[in-house]
């Protein structure tokens, strides 16, 4: 029935949002269309009209740049199949089943990606983009031959023959599960089934790993990013691609070590340590899925595909791998590509069937939620030189175009996290999260989680009342750090300038050393010399791995930055820039994108070709080992200052007012004490 698709005789047709066009025969269905131009269509019944799973709409109008002009009346009347489905379900306005609708002229046909049928209530998003789906998990209605003396073919074997004839699924694999299961399931809705089908890629083996008596209509999915300090996890219709629910939690291997290596250390001394926080991790993934499901009402056994991202660490744990070989040179993966599994090989609480998928290892330090975070923002796509820097005890790194493309991690530690900073917290309500100091009178004022107003403005205090003011989060720390650099309180060598006491009481002496007082309350907020170091000391070992991975491209700059990772989200890509974590760039081409390896692992949830594209992209980035460069040194020391020793900032001098620099030293090597004032010559 289709036609070679520069047949010009036959109408145009153009599919969107995708953008694949060809020339089919009149008479042709909008779905045939759609299958032979490799555009996902969603189909569960067959083509026989009740699922309305495959629902399109004809865009009317001339659409020039495309050279069709599409009408509704260039689609065939509404047919019986259409009819019935509509009286009995109902169709919005402008609404066609795809399998019944057939090419009678040139279309512009979209097919909608938020598509829900008796789906369930979306309760939270974790981002608007749309994805293009064509997952590993195909529901598949079927009407099976009754058993016949004459025939004496197996149950099953009929299952499959439905299968082969009806959706072309040859050379099925059968799940051991299902086996005590099947006729049962077949004479309790009368030979009519819904088959659960897996297919990770085109040319692997099908999978039956579900059954289900009569038209079954629903298919979920867990998109989780596992990380060091928290776990963020997404349930997933893979029929409209829409997330159901998000919810997230501390991960529980905090108590066996605040760092990474810290974990590495415990397995080390402990034997049964690795294990201990397998089981850790595995339990609260179950319990985080537990919650979503109980929240949307899902029945956790409609869960068919979930796909995991995570540090090298967190990956091998997760697996239930030993990570020991990760804690020193050459930091040796187990499995570096990606994993397929089993649920229930991971213990996790879902349908028996349902499939794992892992997305693949960039390097030892540089996992997989890197490239997840490197499918979601796409530097290998770019034809200009995207930096992407997702921020946390361990920073990965990511630079690089559609030519070459670059990755590192950089050992940051938990500073920007709250710990090691005397007043620091995790992001909380009644932690500072937004800072500004008057350059001329040194009083800062402050904003909290959990309150709109800033503290001069009328209503902070009953807004924080119940709050608190408790400690300073990640975002907050880098602003009052970078503020304090602005306002002259603290030189460019990050030495807290003593003689300001005689200016300012929120200036005050700590030992040989000065701190500055940030907030005066019922906690006592106070930026200690310390503080800054150790604000330093990350921000160095960040900036060094990037202008590393700079020298490799042979740039000199960068023409955008994303900021991935919920740190990431609240950092003010200006104060990012005047501390000197980031390097130079125009502040338009700096973004937050959340968290990234969340939506990645999302990414590869709902389309088997995105797991292809990251598999290829991962073999083909080049990775850095910072440790062994002998560069990273020279690039560390000079990404001491603030912010930055010899690097210049010609974009940020455009929306900044960089103070002269100013050069303190001290006894004792902390600032104090003995001071000495100096300008650069």
């Amino acid at each position: 029935m289709l036609k070679h698709q520069d047949d010009m005789g036959n109408p145009l047709v153009l599919f969107m949002p995708s953008g694949k066009r060809g020339r089919f025969a009149r008479g042709t269905t909008i779905i045939d269309a759609a299958r032979e131009l490799g555009v996902y269509v969603e189909s569960v019944c067959g083509g026989r009209g009740i699922c309305g799973r495959c629902q399109c709409e004809v865009q009317e109008g001339k659409f020039a740049k495309h050279k069709v002009t599409s009408s509704a009346e260039n689609i065939s009347p509404k047919g019986p199949k259409e009819l019935r489905y509509e009286e009995k379900r109902g169709l919005k306005p402008g609404r066609r089943l795809s399998c019944s609708a057939t090419i009678e002229g040139d279309l512009v046909v979209d097919i909608p990606q938020d598509l829900q049928v008796n789906a369930q209530v979306v309760r939270k998003a974790d981002d608007n983009r749309i994805i293009l789906r064509n997952p590993a998990i195909q529901l598949c209605y079927v009407e099976v031959e009754e058993p016949d003396m004459h025939k004496p073919i197996g149950d099953l074997d009929r299952i499959k023959e439905a299968l082969e004839r009806e959706w072309g699924f040859t050379d099925l694999i059968i799940d051991q599960h299902l086996l005590p299961k099947v006729q049962k399931i077949l004479r309790s809705a009368e030979w009519k089934v819904t088959a659960v089908i897996h297919r990770d890629m085109e040319s692997s083996r099908p999978s039956l790993i579900a059954l289900y008596p009569g038209l079954h209509n629903e298919a979920y999915g867990i998109a989780c990013d596992i990380g060091s300090t928290t776990i963020a996890l997404h349930l997933v219709s893979l029929l409209s691609g829409v997330t159901i629910a998000s919810s997230g939690t501390s991960n529980p291997q905090i108590r066996f070590g605040e760092d990474l290596m810290s974990r590495v250390s415990y397995v080390m001394m402990n034997p049964d340590g690795a294990e201990a926080m397998t089981k850790a991790v595995r339990e609260a993934l179950n319990k985080l899925i537990g919650e979503v499901c109980q929240e949307t009402n899902v029945n956790p056994d409609y869960i068919f595909d979930l796909v995991f991202v995570g540090n090298p660490i967190m990956h091998h744990l997760f697996l239930g791998i030993d990570p020991t070989e990760l804690g020193g040179a050459p930091f040796a993966l187990a499995v570096s590509g990606a994993v397929h599994s089993l649920a229930a090989n991971q213990e996790i609480a879902v349908n028996k069937g349902a499939r794992v998928y892992v997305l693949p290892c960039i390097a030892g330090h540089v996992g997989a939620d890197a490239a997840a975070v490197t499918l979601c923002e796409g530097p290998h796509r770019q034809d200009s030189k995207m930096l992407v820097v997702d921020i946390g005890t361990n920073a990965e790194i990511i630079l690089g175009n559609a030519k070459h493309t670059v990755a590192a991690s950089s050992p940051t530690g938990p500073a920007f996290e709250g710990a090691e900073i005397s007043c620091g917290q995790r992001a909380a309500p009644g932690a500072v999260e937004r800072v500004r100091i008057n350059p001329q009178t040194l009083e800062p004022k402050i904003k909290v989680i959990g309150a709109d107003q800033w503290s001069d403005e009328e209503g902070f205090d009953e807004a924080t009342e119940k709050l608190g003011v408790t400690g300073v989060c990640g975002s907050g720390i880098i602003e009052v750090i970078a503020e304090m650099y602005l306002a002259g309180i603290i030189s460019e060598d990050g030495v807290i300038d003593g003689s300001l006491t005689e200016k300012s009481d929120l200036i005050i002496a700590n030992g040989r050393t000065w701190s500055y007082v940030l907030w005066r309350g019922k906690q006592e907020l106070v930026i200690r010399q310390t503080d800054v170091r150790a604000i330093q000391l990350a921000k160095a070992a960040l900036y060094a791995g990037i202008r590393l991975l700079m020298d490799k491209k042979g740039i000199d700059h960068v023409d955008s930055i994303s900021f991935a990772g919920a740190f990431g989200t609240f950092i003010d890509p200006k104060y990012a820039m005047v501390l000197g974590l980031i390097p130079d760039c125009g502040l338009d081409h700096v973004k937050a994108v959340g968290n990234a390896a969340g939506y990645g692992a999302k990414m590869a949830l709902l389309n088997r070709d995105y797991r292809r594209e990251i598999e290829e992209t991962v073999r083909k980035i080049e990775k850095i080992e910072t440790a062994l460069e002998p560069d990273f040194q020279r690039h560390f020391v000079n990404a001491m200052a603030i912010p930055n020793k010899v690097d210049s900032f010609p974009n940020l001098a455009k929306w900044v007012q960089l103070p002269a620099r100013k050069i303190l030293e001290s006894a004792g090597g902390e600032g104090g004490g003995r001071r000495r004032r100096g300008r650069r010559g």
